[in-house]
């Protein structure tokens, strides 16, 4: 994971100096460093003329955005009603098992982090698991170790 000063600060001085860019700015250096560093945010809210305070509020209301770093792969497991019925908990617990970490969490060398989220947009392929951009549908506790991640 790299969040080099250098990369974030490119990615701010690509946009124009206008407070309503921030979250696609905020969106292009969480792209680029798979994190939202502080001082990232402090650049932003200079360069946008915005409190630190309204920088971080946008930062953490957004779930797609976070302050800590994510794994190299992102694994993302639904919970919404059709995949929660579908046997979604199930499949949490398997991921749990397998990835050797909790769900919110960051495995410690960085490969991989565990989310849920409330919907893919996936409901007839329930439950839904993605890897990244990889779509895993019509899970079961028995095919999860089928996911490549």
């Amino acid at each position: 994971m790299n969040d080099a000063p250098e990369n974030f600060l490119q990615v701010i001085e690509s946009y124009p100096k206008e407070p309503r860019l921030l979250l696609p700015i905020l969106q292009a250096i969480q792209a680029q460093c798979r994190h939202l560093p502080e001082e990232a945010l402090k650049a932003v809210a200079l360069r946008l003329s915005l409190p630190l305070s309204r920088v971080y509020a946008v930062s953490r209301f957004y779930r797609a955005l976070s302050l800590t770093p994510k794994g190299d792969k992102l694994v993302k497991v639904c919970l919404g009603t059709a995949c929660h019925l579908r046997g979604a908990p199930r499949l949490i617990e398997r991921l749990e098992e397998r990835l050797e970490i909790k769900m919110g969490e960051t495995d410690p060398k960085g490969r991989y982090s565990l989310e849920s989220v409330n919907c893919l947009g996936a409901c007839a392929l329930a439950p839904v698991v993605t890897v990244d951009e990889l779509v895993y549908g019509k899970l079961t506790p028995k095919t999860i170790k089928e996911i490549r991640i």
